[in-house]
């Protein structure tokens, strides 16, 4: 791709312009387009031009917004929906028991990527959708992957967050005890009076590829069964991953 003339190559501006559509902004004007991707007006226009004629965006009455085919193609092919096609039979069957909220999620970078959720109505409010993102410090399905991560991973997510001394020592005890019991539940860290629940997905090698969890009302949280479940389900979808049982850690081995 050609580059421009600050050095940067067309692949890394069409990045910036599709990266820049979020939840909270699904249609925009190309002028706030150009803003938000930090691109001189021309180029976005450009670049607008060429995705749209591609279908991997689509205009409105009111601006752009991104296309069917991103999907479309995404749909077709992709390490998420491998997951979750293996994950969804373990997830509905723990749904079915929690009546709230059921989320299956992957570390991306700092944070927590959500790939699938299962809601029934009147559940809980809950931050967590599907494609969406939360910082690993705040959801137990991070916390619970994170601890379950190779030891380089966590060092690197400790200097990219600038913590002090005794924030530092909090997460690594938190991550300790989370080892030890192979399980994370915050309440109240997301929304007041909701817990979250997670348990890692291991892959070979016995580090987290994956958590399963569940969001619901605080004082309802059943440990004594919701883990357990959630163990099981996550040691289905771990051997639907092809990893064997001696692989998948202490807790998994049953």
């Amino acid at each position: 791709m050609a580059n421009s003339p600050s050095g940067e190559s067309m692949t890394s501006r069409i990045v910036r312009v599709i990266s820049a559509f979020d939840e909270t902004r699904q249609v925009m004007p190309v002028a706030m387009l150009a803003r938000r991707a930090g691109l001189p007006l021309s180029t976005a226009h450009r670049i607008v031009n060429e995705l749209t004629a591609h279908g991997f965006l689509q205009r409105e009455a009111d601006g752009v917004r991104l296309g069917l085919r991103l999907w479309e193609l995404a749909s077709r092919s992709s390490a998420a929906l491998g997951l979750k096609q293996i994950a969804m039979p373990f997830m509905e069957d723990i749904q079915a028991v929690v009546r709230q909220h059921t989320q299956l999620s992957v570390l991306r970078e700092d944070e927590v990527l959500f790939i699938e959720r299962l809601s029934s109505h009147g559940s809980v409010l809950n931050q967590a959708k599907v494609a969406g993102r939360l910082p690993v410090h705040i959801s137990s399905s991070g916390m619970v992957m994170m601890a379950h991560s190779p030891r380089h991973v966590q060092e690197e997510y400790l200097q990219q967050q600038n913590l002090d001394a005794s924030e530092e020592k909090h997460l690594r005890s938190a991550w300790a005890k989370m080892r030890l019991h192979g399980s994370a539940s915050l309440p109240g860290a997301v929304v007041e009076d909701t817990t979250g629940i997670a348990v890692p997905v291991f892959g070979t090698g016995g580090t987290a590829v994956a958590a399963i969890g569940v969001v619901v009302p605080t004082g309802s949280e059943h440990i004594s069964t919701t883990i357990p479940a959630l163990m099981t389900a996550a040691r289905g979808i771990s051997r639907g991953l092809g990893v064997r049982a001696e692989a998948a850690g202490p807790h998994y081995q049953r």
